[in-house]
């Protein structure tokens, strides 16, 4: 008895190994590979920043060097911004920012540049995001009442909405 209680035990392993067995796999594959970088936005090369010179380069020459600004400043059309980062795709595929460089130019009212200054991820200012909700007039409906809301809403002598749209049932 007892070896008839043995063989039918290792008859069931595999049953219940398979499906554990690829578990492990599918967790230790997915940390092993680690997904490609991409480069987002607006690189500015760094050769070509060092040509510019604040008190003497003008918008034309940012233009003309390193093109148009990913944005200027919402309030100051005098700060403009070239904004790039780099992502990789995490949990569910969502992109996650890995670095972050901001390069912002500040110029006077006549045109000229002022100032360059470098950001990172460390100089962005820290956002609370508020939880509320803001309440919209009307009742709240359960799942059920959204669906059976229209059951009986139209009954089948009704008009249709198509007959009076230039379909039959004209005056004659």
């Amino acid at each position: 008895m007892t070896g008839l209680a043995t063989s039918s035990s290792l008859l069931s392993w595999p049953r219940l190994a398979l499906p554990a067995l690829a578990a492990i796999l599918l967790l230790v594959g997915c940390s092993v590979v680690e997904t490609p970088t991409q480069m987002r936005g607006h690189k500015v090369d760094e050769d070509l920043l060092k040509e510019l010179t604040p008190g003497t380069s003008t918008r034309a020459d940012v233009t003309a060097l390193l093109g148009s600004p990913s944005m200027k400043a919402s309030f100051d059309d005098n700060i403009w911004l070239y904004i790039s980062g780099v992502t990789r795709t995490r949990v569910a595929r969502l992109p996650a920012l890995d670095s972050q460089d901001v390069i912002e130019l500040s110029f006077t009212e006549g045109g000229t540049l002022k100032e360059i200054r470098r950001r990172s991820l460390d100089d962005a200012a820290a956002v609370d995001v508020v939880e509320r909700t803001t309440p919209s007039p009307g009742n709240e409906a359960t799942l059920l009442q959204q669906l059976f809301g229209s059951v009986g809403r139209l009954s089948p002598g009704a008009p249709s909405s198509r007959a009076g749209a230039g379909g039959s049932g004209g005056g004659r």
